[in-house]
C-alpha cells in the first residue's frame, strides 16, 4: 500500500479531484489523506465519499502552535508552513509507515509508486527542480521542489520531518530571505544534514513548466502545472514560460480538459479560482515581453 497526502482549500478543488482522479486511473493500491483547507472543501469532498481518501478537516489538523502562528502568515504562506506538519499528522495520527505528499496541482500520467520504490532502503525522498537554465532560481527558490516528498517513519525520517515542522512555524514567508524561501529553501542541504535522502533520479517525476523544455521526449510520471491560471469563464493561463507545442497538447490539453469537466459538475461554483486580473499600466508591457519571449500561452478554453 503506498500512501499520500495532500491539501489544498475550496479554490484549488477542481485541481486537487483531478490529481485524485489521476492517480486513481493510473493506482492500484493506495490511499489519500486530504486536508480540506476551509469548510467548503470538507463538505464537498465527504459528500464525494471517494473510498481510497480520508478528508481531514481543518479543527482535527491544527494544533496550537499552528494556530498561534496563523494570524502572521498570508494564506499561501499558512499553506507552505503546514506542509510539513501534514505529513507528520498523517503518520501519526494513521500510523503510517511512511507518507508521499503530494501538490495539489500535480497530475498523473503513470503509476507514481515507481518513484516511492526507487528509494529502496532510503527514509526521504526529494526531488530537483532540474531548472532549465534561463528559469534557474535556485537561490532564491531552492535546489528542491516541494512537491513530490516521501517521509518513512524511521528515525530518520521523522527526524527530518520534525526539524522541518519547526523552521517552518519559525519562519515561512513568500520572501527571499536570509538564505530561505517559504518551506523551500530548507530543503538545499538535506542531503548532508539528514541521513537517508535519496534524490529522485527518474526523469518522468518531477517536469514542470520549469524544466519541461529540456525533457521534450521523457514520459511524464507526473506534471506540476505551476502557475496555471483560469481567466474568467472562457480563457487559460498556461504561465510565462516558453513551453513546445507538442507539450501543449500531449501534457496540457488533457489536463485542461480534465479541469473543465469538473467544472461542469459544480456549476454555479468557482472551485478553479477563474478570475479576471486588473488592468494596469504594466499590462500592455506584460504582454509584449512575453510576446518577445515567446511565453504568451493564453488560450481559449474552446481551444482545447
Amino acid at each position: 500500500m503506498h500512501y499520500y497526502c495532500t491539501l489544498f482549500d475550496s479554490n484549488y478543488l477542481t485541481r486537487g479531484l483531478a490529481m485524485l482522479e489521476s492517480l486513481t486511473q493510473h493506482s492500484q493500491n493506495f490511499h489519500l489523506y486530504i486536508v480540506a483547507f476551509d469548510e467548503i472543501a470538507y463538505q464537498v469532498l465527504t459528500s464525494i465519499s471517494h473510498p481510497c481518501t480520508t478528508i481531514i478537516s481543518m479543527q482535527d489538523f491544527q494544533d496550537q502552535e499552528l494556530l498561534a502562528i496563523k494570524p502572521t502568515r498570508t494564506r499561501g504562506e499558512y499553506c507552505w508552513t503546514c506542509t510539513p506538519s501534514v505529513i507528520l499528522y498523517c503518520i501519526e495520527t494513521f500510523s503510517l509507515p511512511h507518507c508521499t505528499y503530494l501538490d495539489a496541482d500535480l497530475y498523473f500520467f503513470s503509476d507514481p509508486s515507481i518513484l516511492v520504490n526507487e528509494m529502496q532502503d532510503k527514509s526521504i525522498l526529494i526531488t530537483s527542480h532540474r531548472y532549465t537554465p534561463c528559469y534557474n532560481q535556485e537561490k532564491t527558490s531552492g535546489i528542491y521542489c516541494v512537491q513530490f516528498m516521501t517521509f518513512c517513519a524511521d528515525k530518520n525520517g521523522m527526524e527530518a520531518l520534525h526539524w522541518w515542522r519547526h523552521q517552518c512555524i519559525q519562519w515561512c514567508f513568500a520572501r527571499f530571505e536570509d538564505g530561505k524561501f517559504g518551506d523551500q529553501k530548507y530543503l538545499d542541504d538535506w542531503p548532508k544534514r539528514f541521513r537517508g535522502v535519496h534524490i529522485l533520479e527518474n526523469l518522468g517525476g518531477g517536469l514542470a513548466p520549469w524544466n519541461i523544455q529540456q525533457f521534450v521526449d521523457i514520459a511524464p510520471i507526473f506534471y506540476h502545472f505551476h502557475h496555471l491560471k483560469f481567466i474568467g469563464e472562457d480563457k487559460v493561463d498556461l504561465g510565462p514560460y516558453t513551453l513546445p507545442q507538442t507539450i501543449i497538447k500531449t501534457i496540457y490539453t488533457p489536463y485542461i480538459r480534465h479541469l473543465l469537466s469538473l467544472r461542469e459538475r459544480f456549476p454555479n461554483q468557482n472551485f478553479d479560482a477563474r478570475s479576471i486580473p486588473p488592468i494596469t499600466w504594466k499590462t500592455p508591457l506584460r504582454f509584449i515581453k512575453r510576446k518577445i519571449k515567446k511565453s504568451y500561452n493564453v488560450f481559449q478554453n474552446i481551444d482545447f
